[in-house]
């Protein structure tokens, strides 16, 4: 029972508008794509929504907090910049991550050829092997499936 103790889960979401002249950055990962996420940082939703599970499951607060779009110090940042200023939070607590799920919504492009390296990028700055990443459409429907925005699921589990 001292084992359940010293874990933690957080759930973490994020959805940018898709449009032209924006490039498509997923879990690190530059998607050839017409559309990109509009957004202060580089947009990266897959990154974002994991910031923000790693930063649920420590009682942190989400990333908005810690990288407001305010902050013209922010703008164009490379999301794996977020993450590792996340994971160094985690560490500072004596925390690692142990797994993560997610899920990437997007009606088009597909991304199943891009989710393994988008995995081994993830694997190489979390330091976790237990990964996963799942994409899907949302069958035409919505935000998501009018092609207009983009939108990212993610559990973590840390331990201490």
């Amino acid at each position: 029972m001292s084992d359940l103790m010293n874990m933690r889960v957080g759930f973490g979401y994020d959805v940018h508008r898709l449009e032209e002249g924006y490039d498509l950055i997923i879990g690190g990962v530059k998607i050839p794509s017409e559309k990109g996420a509009v957004a202060h940082s580089d947009g990266d939703v897959l990154i974002h929504a994991i910031c923000d599970a790693i930063l649920g499951a420590l009682g942190q607060g989400d990333i908005g907090r810690h990288f407001p779009d305010s902050d013209p110090r922010y703008k164009d940042m490379a999301s794996t910049g977020i993450l590792k200023y996340t994971l160094k939070l985690a560490q500072d607590e004596r925390y690692r991550v142990i797994n993560i799920d997610s899920t990437v919504c997007l009606q088009s492009p597909k991304l199943a050829p891009f989710t393994g390296e988008m995995k081994e990028m993830l694997q190489s700055v979390v330091g976790a092997e237990d990964i996963s990443i799942k994409a899907t459409t949302t069958e035409k429907l919505g935000f998501v499936g009018e092609g207009s925005g983009i939108s990212a699921y993610a559990v973590a589990l840390l331990r201490q």
